[in-house]
């Protein structure tokens, strides 16, 4: 079982930048796609972004289109949530998943405060 593990959140004022990373306990070729998911207390889980590994398409969710940019370092089996403007309403816990397979990473806090 691959481990994915998510480090890189923080308290951040609104406006501010986090680069969150996620490193994988192998080959990042295993994988088709990787992406981040976030989920806030009370609300479900749902995609912030994904990457596919060969190609490096990227997908987003509308609320932070223009703000957040995925990427992926192959050598070092490694995916970033990069994340600009932030705001308050970005606050949650933030995850890595890579498919195909049920991968999760524990998670990293995100708080965004005004």
């Amino acid at each position: 079982q691959v481990q994915l593990v998510e480090s890189g959140g923080g308290l951040v004022q609104a406006g501010g930048s986090l680069r969150l990373s996620c490193a994988a306990s192998r080959s990042l070729s295993g994988f088709f796609d990787m992406g981040w998911y976030r989920q806030a207390p009370g609300k479900e889980r749902e995609q912030v972004a994904s990457i596919t590994i060969s190609g490096g398409l990227t997908n987003y969710g509308d609320s932070v289109k223009g703000r957040f940019t995925i990427s992926r370092v192959n050598a070092k089996n490694t995916v970033y949530l990069q994340m600009n403007s932030l705001k308050p309403e970005d606050t949650a816990v933030y995850f890595c998943h890579g498919s195909p397979g049920d991968n999760w990473g524990q998670g990293t806090q995100v708080t965004v405060v005004s």
